[in-house]
């Protein structure tokens, strides 16, 4: 499968992006949870973000260094990762710590990020430095720790980048093994937002508007949100992950109230708005302006589309406006797109079929299309050989482009498992039927029952009609009760209530039954926000399951004043034994 021609890229770097978005009249309005509004223009982004770079530069920050960004969404964040390469520099932006259940994990994973990119200095701001103590002493970044608001000087400056300089480190999810840095120069960034030009072109002179709550950290709210802004330009609207999640509503609100026409989400995204946002929320207004809703990051749901359409009809959102995409880190972001302005297509297929034969028949199991390879990007499925396969044959999805990284940061061993002649192994699963592509899973989840190879989906789909579980929150593993002999399926499901029903154990080896044909060997019932997860929200299915083996699966602990208070404690004695050991 092949796209439409690349075309030569607009803008040659992120500097000169952000230097073309500043002489324009747009810019981007933060939203916090009472609905209120800041707004500063790309101009105002810009001068900021000169500012912090000459602090950079006067702390003795050097083109090509990187630069931890540790960062809520605000301009806190616009103006160090800004800076940073107006400074030369190569941001490396970082989950803040979210989950205050887990900071002990989150200490170690984000401290190994620091050290793996090679940062030299972290940024962040004064709030979330309070909890950053064990992660900096642990990581022990050259420049230390600094707050953003401390660089905005009186002096400006400004650095050229070359096209095939560095221009950012983006880590890979983490669902299926240890994040890695993916090195990604000018010019992967410059064709993937030329990619999403085309692919969500304005109408005329008609400018497209944005709306994202997605994580700046993540490929798809720093690349396709933040970084398809100012490329444009366009207007953009951005509201903080943690917002969304404690109020749904904020999101939709946002894009009836500035008309917006584009707003990426994960499926998960469009199930919690079913689920949490009441008609009252909605009352008076309008999401006919919404043109693509864009539905990626993790595998798309056929049924959640069909809901999410179904009931905010009500209020002008348009079926067609559902764009089930596909991408990954390595690929900058985007690989294909369903074509714009018709329904979102799926397949039904035999799930039996596809496990055992890996073909694709009809049958129940409905798999939606993510569509056809964007522009400048080959896309072939090959067997475990490397040969390519027929349509409706599921195999490996291998793609190659402009956009394909560089490789992993300094792991050329690493670079080397994934990519091969220019082509990327994605490490995912999938087939093509009638020239669209249908993604089936990770080939590192693959749950292998009886000789056959299952996608975890296909297990994980049969509970979301489960009372009592969690919506999500569930995993399904291939594992040997014995520590030997066959695999049979293991089940993780968190409870969506603190009660245990003492049926549900058995409700859930029903419903698998009744679906796949295949029993659950074991059904371990957790705790809400026991399974691990990655920074931005995917299941972490292999280190569920190593959890598990090892006995070490345990809920995260109870947050509490008394609790907090500890971990800004703590936090602060690192920081005053780092600064002695300096000192010495």
């Amino acid at each position: 499968m092949k796209g439409a021609p690349a075309r030569p890229p607009r803008r040659a770097s992120i500097n000169d992006a952000l230097k073309v978005a500043s002489e324009s009249s747009v810019g981007v309005t933060f939203v916090d949870l009472q609905e209120r509004e800041l707004a500063l223009s790309w101009r105002e982004v810009r001068t900021r973000a000169r500012r912090v770079a000459a602090s950079l530069a006067a702390l003795g920050v050097r083109p090509g260094d990187r630069v931890a960004l540790i960062l809520a969404t605000g301009p806190a964040f616009l103006d160090a990762f800004f800076g940073a390469t107006l400074a030369g520099a190569i941001p490396v932006p970082l989950s803040p710590p979210l989950r205050l259940g887990r900071l002990d994990e989150y200490h170690a994973a984000t401290a190994r990020m620091i050290g793996v990119a090679g940062a030299r200095l972290v940024l962040t701001d004064a709030r979330i430095k309070r909890l950053l103590g064990l992660t900096v002493a642990t990581a022990r970044p050259e420049l230390g720790c600094l707050v953003v608001d401390s660089l905005l000087g009186a002096a400006e400056l400004e650095r050229d980048n070359a096209p095939d300089a560095l221009a950012l480190l983006q880590f890979s999810s983490g669902s299926t093994v240890e994040p890695k840095p993916v090195a990604l120069t000018q010019a992967n960034l410059m064709a993937q937002l030329d990619t999403i030009d085309q692919m969500v072109p304005s109408h005329g002179a008609e400018r497209q508007v944005g709306v994202s709550w997605l994580p700046l950290h993540h490929d798809m709210g720093l690349i396709g949100c933040l970084l398809s802004g100012v490329y444009r330009p366009d207007p953009l609207v951005l509201i903080s992950p943690e917002l969304f999640l404690a109020r749904p509503s904020l999101w939709l609100r946002a894009i009836a109230r500035h008309r917006a026409t584009v707003s990426p989400a994960p499926s998960f995204a469009y199930s919690l708005c079913l689920k949490r946002v009441k008609d009252a929320d909605l009352e008076g207004l309008d999401l006919s302006s919404w043109r693509f809703a864009l539905n990626g990051a993790e595998p798309v749901s056929v049924g959640v589309l069909d809901e999410f359409a179904t009931r905010f009809s009500r209020w002008g959102f348009d079926v067609r406006a559902l764009t089930p995409v596909y991408g990954m880190a390595e690929a900058t972001l985007a690989v294909s797109f369903s074509p714009p302005g018709r329904p979102p297509r799926s397949l039904g297929v035999d799930p039996t079929r596809l496990a055992t034969d890996g073909i694709a028949v009809p049958g129940e199991r409905r798999i939606a299309s993510v569509g056809l390879a964007v522009p400048g990007v080959e896309l072939v499925v090959r067997d475990e050989a490397g040969s390519e396969v027929k349509e409706r044959r599921a195999g490996r999805i291998w793609v190659r482009g402009p956009s394909v990284m560089a490789g992993y940061f300094q792991d050329p061993v690493a670079t080397a498992r994934v990519l091969q002649r220019g082509w990327l192994d994605t490490g995912d699963l999938g087939f093509i039927a009638d020239g669209e592509l249908y993604v089936c899973g990770r080939a590192k989840d693959v749950v292998i029952i009886r000789g056959a190879n299952h996608a975890p989906q296909e297990f994980e789909e049969c509970l979301d009609a489960v009372a009592g579980v969690r919506q999500g929150c569930a995993v399904a593993l291939g594992f040997q009760p014995d520590g030997g002999g066959e695999e049979e399926l293991l089940i993780l499901a968190e409870l969506g209530s603190e009660e245990r029903d003492p049926t549900l154990g058995g409700r859930i080896r029903t419903a698998i039954l009744e679906r796949t044909g295949v029993r659950a060997h074991t059904v371990c019932l957790l705790a809400a926000g026991t399974l691990p997860r990655t920074s931005s929200g995917k299941l972490r299915r292999a280190e569920a399951l190593r959890l598990f083996t090892a006995g070490e699966l345990a809920a995260p602990r109870p947050v509490s004043r008394l609790r907090i208070a500890g971990a800004v404690a703590r936090s602060a004695w690192a920081f005053a034994k780092l600064r002695v050991g300096r000192a010495r």
